[in-house]
């Protein structure tokens, strides 16, 4: 990553970035979160069994409320105008993990990524929550990001 630090003013001090005049371009970005736990509590949260009730709608709809409050979580952070924000969730019973992969889309002067990355952790920590009474040992092993389009850099991916 070449050039200078873009967050910082001239007196050194943190300021949010000034992207009036970058052009509204289509930007997407992808993330993930990983929460493990045991293949039993898995297995509740598969069936749709847990004692709060169902898991993955709830922590489908924590991702996007988070992603549409990204700007007020992280400080300097352009609030925006999200075209589209949304959570998948997958169990692997056997595995014991539940699988959260988010993607926020907007058009505009800057990236998505950190909306997609908050609607990835949230959600994961909303899975920690609902199960917190059956099992204190789950665990948010990553959050990533999985892959961004749009702007000046272009597109990227990660690399499995």
């Amino acid at each position: 990553m070449a050039g200078e630090l873009t967050h910082l003013d001239e007196h050194g001090r943190a300021r949010m970035v000034d992207v009036g005049d970058k052009p509204a371009t289509e930007r997407r970005a992808r993330a993930r979160a990983v929460v493990r736990l045991s293949p039993e509590t898995a297995r509740l949260i598969a069936a749709g069994e847990a004692p709060k009730g169902d898991v993955l709608a709830v922590a489908r709809i924590a991702g996007i409320q988070a992603a549409k409050r990204t700007s007020e979580l992280i400080p300097l952070c352009h609030p925006l105008a999200l075209t589209y924000a949304g959570v998948e969730a997958s169990v692997d019973a056997d595995a014991g993990e539940v699988v959260l992969v988010a993607e926020a889309r907007t058009t505009g002067p800057t990236g998505v990524e950190m909306e997609a990355l908050t609607a990835a952790a949230v959600a994961a920590l909303t899975v920690y929550d609902m199960v917190k009474a059956v099992q204190r040992g789950a665990e948010i092993t990553q959050v990533t990001l999985l892959e961004k389009a749009g702007g000046r850099s272009g597109e990227w991916r990660r690399e499995t």
